[in-house]
C-alpha cells in the first residue's frame, strides 16, 4: 500500500474531529486506532509506525495535564503576558459593563442557534398595547410636522402639556414612582410610531427615556433620589437633559475636562460638603426646556476632604435649572429638525454631595455608569426612530409608486425605481427585525453593548438609504417642502441619527469589532483575565484551560471555513424548516470564517489590531450581517414563517451574505500580514466570492409587494401611525392604495378607447362624460375614475408660499440692521453690516 494512505487516514480523522470539535481524548483514541487499522490491513509500515509514534507522544504531551502545562502552558502564558496590550482604564470598564448574548455564539464558528430560537417572542403587555392604541395614536394625530418644523421650531403647547399628563416621559419609570413601567419592547413601539410622524417628537419623548437622569436614577440612585426624582420625572413636572458631550470632548467621552472640586459650601441655607462644578456641554438635548440637568465631570479632591485620592475619577451629578452659575437657554438649531438642543455652561457651580447620582460612595464610577445605560439607550431610540421612518417611507413610496404614472404606467412598474423600491422594502423588513431584536434583548435584562453598536450602526445607515431611495422615486414630490411633504423632514435629519450617541464611523471602525472580539470571543477575554489572577498555580490552570480551547477552536474553524465554503454550505446540522435550513448553514459558514480570521488578527497583530481601523470594521461589517441575519431569521420564525414575507426575507438575507463576503474579502486583501492574507483567502474563499447581491427578479417580487395590498404590505405597516387624516398627508396616500389598484381596469379601458376616438373634449371631466354617452364607463366607473383623479392630485400635489411666509422671524431685525449699515456708508466709522453671530443671536 502507498505511502500516501496512511497519511490520508491521518488527514481525514484529524480533519473530522476538527469539524466535529470531539475531545483530545475521543481524536487520539480515533487516530491511533485508524492508523492500527491501517497497519494491519498493510499500510506503509514505516509511514504507519511513524505517525503512531508521532501520535502517542502527542497524546501524551497533550493529556497528560502536568506535562502539558509545564512544556506548553506556563511558556505560552509567559509570553501571553509580555505581549498582551495593555487595556485602558476606559477599555476595561467598556468590556466589564456589557453582557454577551446569542452575539457571543457567532464568534464560536459553531453558533448554537437552540439559544436563539429559545429567546421568547418579543410580545407587549396589554397595557403597552393598550398605550400604544390610545395615547399614542392620539399624539399622532395631534401632530402636524409642518407646523413644528417650520413655523414654531418647537412642539405645540399642547402637545407638550398631552405628552406631560400622559406619563410619555415616564414610560420607564416603575409604578411605584409613578410611572408606566413599561418593558424595552414598548419603549420602542412607542417611539417607532411616534418617529413616523415627526422626529422632533419622537426625540423629545425618547431621549428622558433612554440615556439620562431616570435610567440613571433608577440602576444607581439613593433611595432619597429616587423618592424625590422619580415621580417628578415620570409626570413631567421635571423636564431632563443629560450633559456629557462639550468641545473638547465628544467620542472620546472619557477626555471631558469638565470639573468638579471638593469643598465646602452653602446649600439651601446650610453649609454643606460638596463639589463646585465648571462645565462646558453642548449638543444636550432638551437643554434649552430642561429643569434637572444631568451632568459628566471628573471630580477633584485636592484637599483630602475625601481621603487619599486626589483625582477621583468620573462622576455623574444632578444640577437643578435653577441653580446659582448655571447658564442655559439658547439653542442649537439640527438641520431643519428643531427638537431642543442647545449647549449649557457653568462656572463654580455648587452642589453637595447629595446630588452625585448614587450619592458619595459612586463618585469616581460615572463611566462604568455611563458605559452601561448607554448600551441600554443605544439600543432603543435611534434604531426606533429608523424603524419608524423607514417602515413608513416603505409602505407610502409603494403607494405613491403605485398611484403616479409617467407615460402612461405607474413609476413603480420602471425597472429603476422597481430597484430603488426593492432597496427600500429589503431594507426597512431588516431594520424592523433589528431594532426590535436589540428592544427585546434589554427586555430579556441584557446589558447588549455589542448588539447596540450594531443596531445603532446600521439601523441607521440602512434608513438613509431608504430615505434616499424614497426621494429619488418622489421626485420633486420630495423636495418641495410644505405641510404635504412626509419625507423632506426626514431626509434633512437623517445625518442626525447617523452623528449622535457615537458617530458612525467611529462606532463601526473601533466599537463593534473591538469590543465584539474581545467580549464576544469564547476564550480571549479568559485569557487576558487569567493573567490578572495572582496565584500562580490557579493562573495556570486557567489559562491552560482557556488556551487550549482556543486552539481547538482555531484549528475546526480553519477545517469548517474550508469545508463548508467548498462544499457551498450544502451539508451539517442546522435549524429552521426546508425553506431556512439552507440559510442557517450559510450563517454557519460565515461564523467560522468570522472566528477564523479574528483569530488570526489577534494573535498575528496584537496590540496593533486597535490601530488597523479599516480591518477592525471590515470584521465588524462581517460580525454585524452574521447578527442581522440571525435577527431576521428568528423574526420570520417567531411570525410563523409567513409565506408572503419570503421576498422580503430572502432580500435581506442574501444582502447581508453579499455584504459579508464584500467585506471579509476587502479584510483579507488588505490584511497587513500578506502571506497570511493569502492564506485565510484560501481556507475562506477556496472557490473564491460567491454571493451575489440580490437578483433583479428577487427586487420585483420585494417591490411588488409594496405597491400592491397584501398580508406582507399590512404587516410592514404595523407600528407606524398611517391614519389618514388632515395632519397626515402620507396616511392619506397609504389609505388611497387599495381603491387606485380596484380602479386601475377601468382606467385602461377608458384610456384605450379615448385614444380610439375622435372626441373633442379636453377637459378631464368632460371626457369622463362622454365617455359615459358612448358607453366607454357606466355612471358608477364614471364617479369611480373621478375618485381616482382626486386621489391622484391630492398624492402628487405640491405646497406653495409668499414670500413672507417663508422668511424666518429674525428676517425684520435682519433686514433693518443692514438698511442701518447701509444708511451709514458715508461714514466708515458708523457702519457696522449685520455679522453672522448678530444674525445668528438676533433670529434666535
Amino acid at each position: 500500500m502507498s505511502v500516501v494512505y496512511p497519511l490520508l487516514v491521518a488527514l481525514l480523522v484529524t480533519g473530522l474531529a476538527a469539524y466535529m470539535r470531539w475531545r483530545l481524548p475521543v481524536y487520539f483514541i480515533a487516530l491511533l486506532g485508524a492508523l492500527a487499522l491501517t497497519w494491519v490491513l498493510g499500510g506503509h509500515v514505516a509511514t504507519t509506525l511513524t505517525l503512531l509514534v508521532i501520535g502517542a507522544l502527542a497524546a501524551v504531551v497533550l493529556l497528560v495535564a502536568p506535562l502539558r502545562k509545564s512544556i506548553i502552558s506556563a511558556p505560552a502564558l509567559r509570553i501571553f503576558a509580555k505581549i498582551l496590550p495593555p487595556l485602558s482604564e476606559t477599555e476595561r470598564v467598556a468590556l466589564e459593563a456589557g453582557t454577551v448574548g446569542f452575539e457571543g455564539e457567532l464568534f464560536s464558528g459553531r453558533p448554537n442557534w437552540d439559544m436563539l430560537f429559545a429567546q421568547p417572542k418579543p410580545e407587549l403587555t396589554a397595557d403597552e398595547q393598550a398605550f400604544l392604541d390610545g395615547p399614542v395614536e392620539d399624539v399622532c394625530r395631534m401632530t402636524n410636522d409642518w407646523e413644528i418644523t417650520h413655523i414654531r421650531a418647537d412642539l405645540s403647547p399642547e402637545i407638550w402639556d398631552y405628552i406631560k399628563r400622559n406619563k410619555f416621559f415616564g414610560m420607564i419609570v416603575p409604578k411605584e414612582y409613578g410611572g408606566l413601567s413599561f418593558t424595552a419592547l414598548a419603549n420602542h413601539k412607542v417611539i417607532q410610531k411616534l418617529a413616523s410622524v415627526s422626529s422632533v417628537l419622537s426625540s423629545t419623548v425618547g431621549v428622558p427615556n433612554s440615556l439620562g437622569p431616570a435610567e440613571l436614577l433608577m440602576h444607581y440612585g439613593t433611595k432619597e433620589q429616587k423618592d424625590y426624582y422619580l415621580p417628578r420625572l415620570a409626570d413631567g413636572r421635571e423636564v431632563p437633559c443629560f450633559g456629557l458631550t462639550g468641545p473638547w470632548a465628544g467620542s472620546d467621552a472619557t477626555s471631558i475636562p469638565d470639573y468638579g472640586v471638593v469643598t465646602r459650601g452653602e446649600w439651601n441655607g446650610e453649609q454643606v460638603l460638596g463639589v463646585k462644578l465648571t462645565f462646558d456641554k453642548r449638543y444636550i438635548t432638551l437643554a434649552p426646556v430642561s429643569t434637572l440637568i444631568g451632568l459628566a465631570f471628573r471630580m477633584y479632591d485636592p484637599d483630602g476632604l475625601l481621603g487619599q485620592t486626589k483625582d477621583i475619577g468620573i462622576t455623574l451629578a444632578l444640577v437643578p435649572r435653577d441653580t446659582a452659575g448655571v447658564d442655559i437657554g439658547r439653542r442649537h438649531f439640527p438641520l431643519n429638525s428643531p427638537f431642543q438642543n442647545g449647549p449649557i455652561h457653568g462656572r463654580e457651580v455648587f452642589v453637595p454631595l447629595s446630588q452625585l447620582i448614587g450619592g458619595p460612595e459612586f463618585a469616581g464610577k460615572g463611566w462604568q455608569m455611563l458605559v452601561e445605560c448607554l448600551s441600554i439607550g443605544r439600543s432603543i431610540t435611534l434604531p426606533s426612530t429608523a424603524s419608524g421612518g423607514a417602515k413608513l417611507a416603505a409602505v407610502v413610496t409603494g403607494s405613491y409608486a403605485r398611484i403616479r404614472k409617467q407615460f402612461g404606467l405607474s413609476i413603480g412598474r420602471f425597472e429603476g425605481v422597481e430597484e430603488a423600491l426593492g432597496r427600500i422594502a429589503g431594507h426597512a423588513y431588516t431594520i424592523s427585525a433589528l431594532a426590535e431584536a436589540s428592544a427585546a434583548a434589554v427586555t430579556r435584562g441584557e446589558l447588549p453593548a455589542v448588539p447596540s453598536t450594531i443596531s445603532k450602526y446600521h439601523c441607521t445607515e440602512m434608513a438613509r438609504q431608504v430615505g434616499q431611495d424614497a426621494m429619488d422615486i418622489h421626485g420633486g414630490k420630495g423636495i418641495i417642502l410644505g405641510p404635504r411633504n412626509y419625507l423632506g423632514r426626514a431626509w434633512q435629519a437623517a445625518p442626525i441619527a447617523i452623528t449622535v450617541e457615537g458617530a458612525n464611523i467611529m462606532t463601526r471602525t473601533l466599537m463593534i469589532f473591538g469590543q465584539g472580539a474581545i467580549l464576544c470571543h469564547p476564550w480571549v477575554l479568559k485569557e487576558m483575565k487569567a493573567t490578572q489572577i495572582t496565584d500562580p498555580r490557579e493562573r495556570l490552570d486557567t489559562f491552560d484551560a482557556a488556551l487550549f480551547g482556543h486552539i481547538g477552536m482555531a484549528i475546526s474553524n480553519a477545517v469548517r471555513s474550508f469545508w463548508m465554503a467548498l462544499t457551498g454550505s450544502r451539508f451539517g446540522a442546522a435549524p429552521g424548516d426546508a425553506y431556512t435550513r439552507r440559510y442557517f448553514r450559510r450563517l454557519n459558514r460565515y461564523s467560522a470564517a468570522l472566528a477564523l480570521v479574528a483569530d488570526s488578527s489577534m494573535s498575528l497583530l496584537g496590540g496593533k489590531l486597535k490601530f488597523k481601523e479599516n480591518l477592525s470594521g471590515r470584521l465588524g461589517d462581517v460580525l454585524s450581517h452574521l447578527y442581522i441575519a440571525s435577527a431576521v431569521l428568528k423574526r420570520f420564525h417567531d411570525e410563523g414563517t409567513p409565506e408572503a414575507d419570503k421576498p422580503l426575507l430572502a432580500w435581506s438575507f442574501h444582502n447581508s451574505c453579499f455584504e459579508i463576503e464584500k467585506a471579509m474579502s476587502n479584510a483579507l486583501r488588505n490584511f497587513p500580514v500578506r502571506w497570511a492574507g493569502y492564506l485565510l483567502w484560501i481556507l475562506v474563499f477556496p472557490l473564491g466570492r460567491r454571493a451575489q447581491y440580490p437578483s433583479d427578479r428577487l427586487s420585483h417580487k420585494a417591490a411588488s409587494l409594496l405597491m400592491t395590498p397584501n398580508e406582507s404590505r399590512e404587516r410592514m405597516s404595523r407600528g407606524v401611525h398611517t391614519a389618514p387624516h388632515a395632519n397626515n398627508p402620507a396616511g392619506r396616500i397609504i389609505s388611497y392604495l387599495e381603491a387606485v389598484v380596484l380602479a386601475e381596469p377601468v382606467e385602461r379601458k377608458f384610456v384605450k378607447a379615448l385614444k380610439n376616438s375622435d372626441i373633442e373634449a379636453l377637459d378631464f371631466a368632460a371626457q369622463l362624460d362622454e365617455g359615459v354617452r358612448e358607453g366607454w364607463i357606466t355612471d358608477e366607473e364614471r364617479d369611480l375614475l373621478r375618485a381616482l383623479r382626486e386621489m391622484t392630485i391630492d398624492t402628487i400635489a405640491v405646497d406653495d408660499f409668499d414670500t413672507e411666509e417663508l422668511r424666518s422671524a429674525g428676517y425684520a431685525r435682519f433686514a433693518a440692521l443692514n438698511s442701518q449699515a447701509a444708511a451709514n456708508d458715508s461714514n466708515p466709522m458708523l457702519s457696522s453690516p449685520a455679522t453672522d453671530t448678530d444674525i445668528g443671536r438676533n433670529i434666535a
